[in-house]
């Protein structure tokens, strides 16, 4: 936005020729980062709905450090924006900010300012000097003329503020946490949330939140992401990753990417700053965190939680603090998994109850207590309609990231009887490990027919297409493309009707069904067969069960083609209940 653009509807001493509704009041909204504007785009509207009486426009303050994405922002919402350079000519009847370090113009109007975090439990750089200042405190200087009034979720922290600074006594105002409401009112969604984001039913989803800073996980543990990934089998778990906003701003999209390439191609969930965390928190089974807000929402709804990072910006006696002794702490370098599951399993649904209890007060009650302050702010009498309570997040665009590579662990089970059981861990082949093979345990590469990277294309041992259904006939074209144009591949494995085709470079083609259960997918089917080559065993009528995890799956192998009178008749003969 240039500096001398003109904005003149719908508010300004000119606006009454231009606009369309003749509102009472006037609300400026002043925003300043990325996740400022968050936070009043969530609140705002749920506090001035369907009032007609109130116009509000948007000032947007250029000058941090972390201004950028805030006009992209502000254009994809739709909201109308004045260049902070006009504000001062304006007289609204409030201001309303999620940013405490706006430099607000002279003038008699309040100014309320809402928590974009979790209280002040945090010292951060100061814009106007060398030295921190108390992440959420407005100015002196604000503070001084009587105008500001600050927004807390928790009694504590009004008494942590009097303390420190005695000139905020009389301007608190305990609102409760709009966005705590919300987390809590969208636990019902949790599986829709799951579903959107690719979580599959049997998975764990690792939730990896940081705040931004040289202290904070991302900035000491970078690599932590693609360690995850190389540690944890994919089909057992996901991770999904979620910056603080000024993480974004500060260094950009595209070096993120750059620096999460690895992981990004092992299946990374990388969440929108602007959209997705909250629906990712609720989503998830645990966080690794540190001491940023998102940590703390998430010991607050329940989640484990375990700390790889704590920086020394952190402000004793806050809620956030507590979490310092009372959540696990990662050891980065001992095998994660352990940890995580230990974490998950030593979890009690209490565990964090004394944390919420200091950081959240009027759980439910945010959004009325916001609307009778504003209103009361703005002196308007409210509206016959009743307040709006805390509503479900939307679901967040859905995720299709996918790994098109993997390394495929298959071990033998002993001592399990008749039944072959089969051990499957797959690892993104892009953070491959140690592939030594040991006693009835084997590795192999399976790749996509989309892997962009010839070096896992031209080593794979298995290709696998996802796409389309194959009858027998056409399926077997298909392998034999397949296998011509990966010449190093010994199988190649595609969808057919009902089960999946898996064909072998001598020529042979087995079906492989699941008989009592979903149709597994090539990948997996592959990985049957694979094991029963490397065994010796003969494929027609194999019948392996394949355990990911806690998962198992009943497959039966029989040659392409086969009519349904006989694959009942192999069914049965290999005392198998019949497919439902």
């Amino acid at each position: 936005m240039e500096s001398d653009e003109r904005i003149l509807v719908p508010v300004g001493p000119d606006a009454a020729r231009w606009r369309t509704f003749g509102g009472d009041r006037t609300v400026v909204v002043a925003v300043r980062t990325v996740t400022s504007l968050v936070r009043v785009l969530d609140v705002v509207p749920e506090i001035v709905h369907d009032d007609p009486r109130i116009t509000v426009v948007f000032a947007y303050d250029p000058t941090s450090a972390f201004n950028d994405g805030v006009l992209d922002l502000l254009r994809s919402a739709g909201c109308r924006t004045l260049p902070w350079s006009q504000l001062s000519e304006l007289t609204p009847d409030l201001l309303i900010s999620a940013s405490e370090n706006v430099a607000v113009p002279p003038g008699d109007y309040p100014v309320l300012v809402l928590p974009h975090g979790v209280g002040f439990q945090k010292q951060v750089p100061d814009s106007a000097g060398p030295g921190t200042r108390l992440s959420g405190l407005v100015s002196e200087a604000l503070l001084a003329t009587r105008r500001a009034w600050l927004a807390v979720s928790h009694p504590d922290q009004a008494h942590q503020l009097a303390a420190a600074h005695p000139v905020t006594v009389g301007r608190t105002v305990l609102v409760g946490d709009p966005c705590f409401d919300r987390l809590r009112a969208s636990a019902r969604w949790r599986d829709r949330y799951r579903s959107s984001l690719g979580v599959l039913p049997g998975q764990q989803l690792v939730m990896v939140s940081s705040t931004w800073g040289e202290e904070s996980l991302a900035g000491a543990l970078p690599g932590l992401p693609a360690e995850l990934l190389a540690q944890l089998p994919a089909d057992e778990f996901r991770v999904a990753l979620v910056l603080h906003p000024n993480v974004w701003s500060s260094h950009g999209a595209w070096q993120i990417r750059a620096m999460q390439q690895s992981a990004l191609e092992a299946g990374l969930i990388t969440v929108d700053p602007t959209d997705g965390w909250q629906q990712t928190l609720v989503a998830s089974d645990l966080v690794l965190g540190d001491h940023g807000s998102v940590t703390l929402y998430g010991a607050a709804i329940g989640r484990p939680v375990l700390l790889g990072a704590f920086g020394s910006e952190a402000v004793p006696g806050t809620a956030g603090y507590a979490l310092r002794s009372t959540a696990g702490w990662l050891a980065a370098d001992r095998p994660l998994r352990t940890q995580l599951e230990a974490t998950v399993a030593g979890h009690r649904a209490d565990q964090f109850a004394a944390v919420a209890a200091g950081a959240f007060a009027e759980p439910g009650e945010s959004l009325p207590r916001l609307r009778d302050l504003v209103y009361g702010l703005l002196h308007l009498p409210q509206p016959k309609h009743p307040a709006r309570g805390p509503r479900a997040f939307p679901l967040a665009p859905q995720n299709t990231t996918r790994v098109r590579s993997l390394m495929v662990h298959t071990s033998v089970v002993p001592d399990t009887g008749a039944e072959l059981l089969v051990d499957v861990r797959r690892f993104p082949a892009a953070l491959a490990r140690e592939t030594g093979e040991g006693n009835n345990a084997f590795w192999h590469l399976a790749c996509d027919v989309d892997e962009p990277d010839t070096r896992l294309t031209e080593s794979a041992t298995v290709v696998c297409s996802t796409s389309g259904v194959f009858a027998p006939e056409t399926g077997r074209q298909r392998i034999a493309h397949l296998l011509a144009d990966f010449p190093g591949a010994r199988i190649a494995a595609l969808p057919g009707q009902n089960s999946c085709l898996v064909g072998l470079r001598d020529g042979r083609i087995v079906d492989v069904c699941a008989p009592h259960g979903p149709c597994p997918d090539p990948g997996t089917a592959a990985a049957a067969v694979y094991v029963l080559l490397r065994l010796g065993t003969p494929l027609e009528g194999a019948a392996p069960v394949l355990r990911h995890g806690s998962r198992r799956q009943q497959l039966l192998l029989r040659p392409a083609g086969q009519s349904e009178v006989n694959r009942a008749r192999t069914t049965a003969a290999r005392g198998l209940p019949p497919s439902l």
